[in-house]
């Protein structure tokens, strides 16, 4: 009864990772898809209701930076897409690491059960004897 117990357990936890491996990629891999979209960040300005309290200077040095960074930002967003295969990978690999660990924790459970057993925790035969013998 406690394998049966344990293995469920592993296999619910193994479902739920792999759920949550593929709701992350899917969302990963959306974003990036559509990081194109973002391009143009040295267009970016102050709202409105925050200009009376930022100083001029610093407004100023923010605006430069963002100017002189624009450029570069551009074209990491217009190379994103591409980045979207990586992703793939990666999502598999750390999937497939995960999985490998639940199954080691299957087995270990598995194991620590039977020495359980073994040692008369359990209402298996041995404990039957050890009674009887007694």
């Amino acid at each position: 009864m406690f394998y049966a117990l344990s293995w469920f357990v592993v296999i619910s936890l193994l479902a739920l990772w792999s759920l949550t491996a593929w709701a992350l990629h899917a969302l990963a891999v959306w974003t990036v898809s559509n990081a194109g979209a973002l391009s143009g960040a040295g267009t970016l300005s102050l709202p409105a209701w925050l200009s009376p309290w930022v100083p001029p200077e610093l407004v100023q040095a923010v605006t430069q930076a963002m100017a002189a960074l624009g450029p570069w930002v551009d074209s990491l967003l217009q190379a994103a897409p591409a980045l979207a295969g990586g992703l793939t990978v990666a999502t598999w690999v750390v999937w497939g690491i995960g999985s490998v660990l639940l199954v080691l924790l299957g087995v270990g459970l598995h194991l620590l059960i039977a020495l359980w057993r073994r040692r008369g925790g359990g209402s298996g035969p041995s404990a039957r004897t050890s009674l009887a013998a007694g």
